[in-house]
């Protein structure tokens, strides 16, 4: 296949903002290993933050510093109870 340089008005609308915000480069990649799968689903901020959170809270978890992981994480006990028994 010959390569062309692809510009990010040679693309739809809809994926110019992509493209913009990720880089053209970065575009085609994802273009060339992800492209014309209808299910492509890019996960929420917010989610990929709360599993790199419960990694962090699971490494530092010695099974005697619920409270003082829960103060720091601004969460309740049960909860670091919670995220370190998915763990195991």
């Amino acid at each position: 296949m010959e390569e062309r340089e692809i510009l990010i008005e040679d693309l739809p609308e809809d994926q110019k903002e992509i493209a913009e915000l990720i880089g053209i480069d970065n575009y085609i990649k994802l273009s060339q290993h992800f492209g014309g799968i209808n299910n492509f689903y890019i996960r929420k901020y917010s989610e990929i933050s709360r599993r790199a959170r419960n990694r962090e809270i699971r490494s530092k978890y010695t099974g005697y510093n619920a409270k003082a992981l829960a103060r720091m994480y601004r969460l309740s006990e049960q909860t670091i109870y919670q995220i370190c028994k998915l763990s195991k």
